[in-house]
């Protein structure tokens, strides 16, 4: 097993499954799944959601929306998405806690690093929702955050995409797979990973950022017991 303790990311719009909006029951499920299968191979798991199947604040401003009413908006939208994936892994018989980096008792229990890390010793997962309970700060800060705080061997980026690539790859046929790539390449090739501030948080604490397709079924096992899945981004 190459990694005990992680961090996994998911991308609130890959919730959606084939729907335009919301939560497709089927999607929850199949990551439900997954989560369990490394779950009883005894990694311990914190996990990260995104919510742009519901709400995203920065398209909100636009909208007219105030950019810190529509981040609050955003941090509730994680928080329903962190209840759901909850509610599956327990319909899987998999204990799971969501903590919340805005108090919202009796929803989720308020986050602190000590309660995260006794839980996860524990061996229940950790579903870490609300962002950083702050506005201006993307769910890929959180998860940067919170990656660090815990002491996480890695943080796994979930996506639609199998990796990094030299460019798009659904715009750029030519686009090339890197395998492993330094933060400092990344940066000098203006490769979009993730927004700059979550980018930073990992370089400076040197924490690995594995990008991967959650989508494909198996991907997740394959990382924890070392195989070659998607791009390696490290110092």
């Amino acid at each position: 097993m190459k990694y005990k303790r992680i961090l996994l990311k998911l991308s609130g719009e890959a919730l959606m499954g084939d729907q335009k909006y919301g939560i497709d029951s089927k999607m929850l499920t199949d990551y439900a799944i997954q989560i369990k299968e490394i779950h009883e191979m005894g990694v311990e798991i914190a996990i990260v959601i995104g919510g742009g199947n519901i709400f995203r604040g920065l398209s909100g401003i636009n909208k007219g929306f105030d950019r810190v009413k529509g981040d609050s908006m955003g941090m509730l939208a994680t928080i329903i998405n962190s209840i759901a994936l909850q509610s599956a892994l327990e319909n899987e018989n998999v204990k799971a806690r969501v903590l919340t980096a805005i108090r919202m008792e009796p929803v989720g229990e308020f986050y602190s690093k000590q309660k995260a890390v006794d839980l996860l010793q524990q061996k229940e997962i950790v579903i870490i929702a609300g962002g950083t309970g702050n506005p201006f700060f993307t769910t890929d800060t959180a998860s940067s955050l919170r990656s660090v705080e815990i002491e996480a061997e890695v943080f796994l980026k979930g996506t639609r995409v199998d990796g990094v690539y030299t460019a798009d790859p659904e715009k750029d046929p030519k686009a090339v797979k890197f395998e492993e790539i330094t933060f400092d390449e990344v940066y000098k090739r203006g490769l979009n990973v993730m927004d700059l501030t979550a980018f930073t948080m990992c370089k400076e604490n040197n924490m690995p950022v594995l990008v991967f397709d959650m989508n494909k079924n198996g991907n997740l096992k394959k990382i924890i017991l070392g195989e070659k899945v998607g791009t390696l981004v490290k110092n």
